[in-house]
């Protein structure tokens, strides 16, 4: 097995069930006790870890996830709240803090229990595991979109239903009376029978000195009275009116400010540097030699960043110092090919027998390859340190802030007890804030500077200094019967990361083999978008599409034969269809695309309209059917795939970061572009409330994005794009009408 991440935790289920042995000796007990201190002021009583009450009858969510423009934090309350049987008006939240106290057990229970039965008498046991496992891992993570389908389902909605009938316990003891004679309502308890009713904070004092119950019993759909409506987000007013502070804007006194790059090339080392120039301007206060990068210190931003300008530094050369792109794709067709020959590779999934079926009948093969990508958050990475003595203090924006806690520490040599965060709103994260490299350069050069430091990444630095969505090479065979039926499937590519089903397919096809090969690079990559899932959504849903012209059927019919047994597929796929009016002729020159994925939960179908005209794209319409179970805020869940369309056709459009002798050529937006206002489309996304397990909502957006819209500019020109981004190619819709293009 390979190294344990903390993303790694919450997307591989890597827990066996004999683990839960372990729990019998580690329930969690009542943590209020530890846990007050942090959270609660005077006149607050902490409930359980995830919510208090004051004696205005005020309720405070505790959310362990970050906000980064996802509205996570608002809908995670309204879970509690509705659960609780709050009145919303009465209703707010704050960010749990950076403690081991606060570690998100109910993450990590939800991703490797999900819906697994466990027998009451063993809960206790269960949530102590995970307490312990979420600790040792420092698990407090914003990413996977997790936030609704684990902490939300087994964390806020049991904390509130546990808050809830901890109260009507105490007010049946209170009133002497049974249980099941009182209800709750808007923050009351009430008598059924006589009327009598009382706030929830008469009895909350009480309430909160006894262990919640592990079990309490959760709402049934139809008795939401909160989850289910869009309610205004509690971040939105602030930053409307500029009020909210991000990371980029913290100010501690006697902060200085820091600018810094890093080797060119991955892996590299300073040799030698020159300050003298740099060190003779005016406010520059320290060049900090960090071994593999340079900083400047200064009283302002613009001196730190112009005397860093004009630093000469030599540069280790590395063994990397000559590597294009060109050359990584050379390597990964190359490790492709060695492993079809020698049959040496990682298997992935077998149906049946592939290389049979593939044998028997009409084959097809494709590849298609992706590029490595940026995150581009709009706030450049930054942080703020303050390292005094055996101490140190961070301020930043993160989706991971106990865990840059103990990364400071562990870069420092400090007790994690002696290192404090403050987390911030985020202007992006996209997961490119769930790795601490800025806190930890920030906490260093704080500490050689002797003072606070506010460290901010120019643009350039941001983009070539990222950790990347991976390159990506994909090949594919299959065979179609005397009937045009895919009888087989097999697919080989470079690299497995996460999740593990990112390359699966739903439709039914009896064999299938899909296999990979180790092909490692130099580059760093992290965390992205949809991770796995932004690229083999791409190359799978491209290649049925293939499949589909190669059989002379409907694209989208040639997806519905194969559904039988994916009801939630299949009701995703005709919404689409019929609110895309699918069938209704387009015109010349125009084309729609279909693509179809489920991911973290969420089942989610798209079409794309666009126009090619003197050979350019443009995306005019995006129809999405979206089944994530149930949507806590439907407003909330729009935005979230309207943001992944934007994000995913940014990257399908233009997303490319290239490499000229081991260095990442791109650097601001003039080279790495975005999708901007003017060419952004209609967005249309229609809601399926569905039976199904609650799914995310941040990143399912974006892997069907990609291939609706190739597969939308094929069928309006002819041309098949399988080598990202769009933007290098040139379009000719004549040709397709003089030749009649099918294939």
């Amino acid at each position: 097995m390979g190294k344990w991440t903390r993303r790694g935790f919450i997307t591989a289920g890597v827990i066996g069930s004999s683990a839960l042995v372990i729990g019998v000796a580690i329930r969690p007990g009542h943590r209020v006790a530890e846990l007050t201190g942090s959270v609660a002021d005077e006149g607050e009583t902490l409930v359980n870890a995830w919510v208090k009450i004051d004696t205005q009858n005020r309720i405070t969510a505790i959310v362990p996830h970050s906000e980064m423009g996802q509205g996570a934090q608002t809908a995670l309350t309204q879970m509690l709240a509705d659960e609780l049987d709050a009145c919303w008006e009465d209703v707010s939240f704050i960010e749990a803090p950076a403690e081991d106290g606060f570690a998100n057990y109910a993450l990590g229970k939800g991703f490797i229990l999900g819906d697994t039965e466990v027998p009451a008498v063993l809960m206790g046991s269960v949530d102590g595991l995970f307490l312990q496992l979420t600790k040792a891992f420092h698990l407090q993570i914003t990413g996977g979109s997790s936030s609704i389908r684990a902490t939300g389902v087994y964390g806020m909605r049991v904390a509130g239903a546990a808050a809830r009938e901890m109260l009507l316990a105490e007010a049946a003891l209170t009133w002497q009376v049974p249980v099941d004679a009182l209800q709750t309502k808007e923050g009351k308890i009430i008598h059924k029978a006589t009327g009598k009713q009382a706030a929830f904070a008469e009895f909350v004092v009480q309430a909160g000195r006894k262990a919640p119950p592990a079990q309490p019993r959760l709402k049934a759909v139809t008795e939401f009275s909160i989850m289910g409506q869009s309610k205004p987000r509690h971040d939105i007013p602030a930053k409307v009116d500029g009020s909210a502070a991000f990371g980029i804007d913290v100010v501690v006194d006697g902060m200085k400010y820091a600018a810094i790059t890093a080797a060119p090339v991955f892996g590299g080392s300073i040799i030698r540097l020159d300050t003298v120039k740099a060190e003779s301007i005016p406010g520059v206060l320290k060049v900090v030699d960090l071994g593999n990068a340079v900083a400047v210190v200064a009283e302002g931003y613009w001196q730190a960043k112009t005397a860093l300008a004009s630093i000469d530094v030599t540069w280790e050369k590395t063994a990397n110092d000559d590597v294009d792109s060109e050359a990584i794709f050379a390597q990964f067709q190359r490790d492709i090919n060695a492993a079809k020959e020698t049959g040496e590779s990682h298997e992935d999934l077998i149906i049946g027998d592939p290389v049979r079926g593939a044998e028997q009948w009409r084959v097809v093969e494709r590849q298609y390859t992706v590029p490595y990508l940026a995150h581009a958050c709009m706030e450049p990475m930054n942080a703020v340190a303050s390292v005094v003595g055996d101490s140190c203090e961070i301020w930043t924006g993160s989706q991971n802030p106990l865990g840059f806690r103990y990364d400071v520490a562990a870069a420092l040599d400090l007790d994690p007890e002696n290192v404090s965060f403050h987390n911030y709103f985020m202007g992006g994260g996209f997961g490119r804030r769930s790795v601490s490299d800025v806190a930890v350069q920030a906490a260093q050069i704080s500490r050689q500077a002797g003072l606070p430091v506010k460290l901010i990444w120019s643009r350039e630095e941001d983009t070539r200094q990222d950790y990347y969505r991976p390159a990506v090479m994909s090949e594919f065979r299959a065979s179609l019967d005397q009937h045009n039926r895919p009888v087989s499937w097999e697919n080989i590519y470079v690299d497995k990361h996460e999740p593990a089903e990112a390359p699966h397919i739903p439709y039914a096809i009896a064999n299938q083999k899909i296999h990979f090969v180790d092909s490692p690079t130099h580059v760093p990559f992290g965390p992205w978008r949809s991770v796995d899932h932004s690229q083999h959504g791409f190359f799978t849903e491209s290649f049925v599409d293939e499949l589909a012209y190669e059989a002379a059927q409907d694209p989208y019919q040639f997806r519905r034969d194969m559904l039988g047994g994916h009801p939630r597929l299949l009701a995703a796929l005709d919404l689409v269809a019929e609110k895309s009016q699918w069938n209704v002729p387009i015109g010349k020159g125009r084309g729609r695309g279909i693509a179809l994925q489920e991911s973290f939960g969420t089942v989610v179908a798209e079409v794309v309209e666009v126009t090619v005209q003197e050979g350019q794209v443009k995306v005019d319409r995006v129809v999405i059917a979206v089944d994530p179970g149930f949507a806590v805020s439907p407003d909330g869940l729009k935005a979230q795939m309207e943001s992944g369309v934007v994000y995913g056709l940014t990257a399908a459009l233009y997303g490319e970061v290239r490499l000229h002798r081991g260095r990442v050529s791109q650097g601001n937006f003039d080279t790495y572009e975005m999708l901007r206002m003017p060419h952004a489309p209609v967005i249309e996304t229609h809601i399926i409330n569905s039976d199904a397990s609650w799914g995310g909502a941040g990143e399912p957006g974006v892997p069907g994005t990609a291939p609706a819209l190739t597969n939308a500019i094929y069928a309006a020109t002819g041309t098949r794009v399988r080598d990202l981004p769009v933007s290098k190619y040139e379009f000719d819709v004549e040709f397709r009408e003089e030749n009649n293009l099918s294939s």
